[in-house]
C-alpha cells in the first residue's frame, strides 16, 4: 500500500457546508474508507489549506478516483502527493549509487 499526503482548500461551499454540519468530515472518512483508502491521520490546518490527510491508498487510481469525485461536489480543491518514507527514500538512494 501506498502512501500519500492530501492537502485540501475549502471552496466558497465547502465552508458553507461545514459551518451547517461539522461532521461531515466525519461522512466523507467514511466514505473514502469504502473506496479502499485507508486515512492513517487528519488535521485540520490555519493558512493557505484547511484540512491535511495522509492516507494510505492500493494506488494513484483509487486517489485519482476518489478526489475526481469528491472534488466534482464543488466543496473544495485537492492535492494528492506520494509520500515515501525517509528510510525508504535512503535505502532506494543507496541502490542508486550502486548502478
Amino acid at each position: 500500500m501506498a502512501i500519500y499526503v492530501n492537502l485540501t482548500t475549502l471552496t466558497d461551499a465547502g465552508r458553507k457546508t461545514l459551518r451547517d454540519n461539522p461532521m461531515r468530515i466525519k461522512e466523507v472518512n467514511k466514505e473514502m474508507e469504502k473506496t479502499g483508502i485507508k486515512l492513517l491521520h487528519q488535521y485540520a490546518l490555519l493558512g493557505t489549506h484547511d484540512f491535511i490527510n495522509v492516507i494510505e491508498a492500493p494506488d494513484n487510481e483509487t486517489v485519482h478516483r476518489f478526489l475526481t469525485d469528491q472534488g466534482s461536489r464543488g466543496t473544495h480543491y485537492s492535492m494528492p502527493m506520494p509520500a515515501l518514507d525517509v528510510d525508504a527514500f535512503i535505502e532506494s538512494m543507496k541502490t542508486q549509487q550502486n548502478v
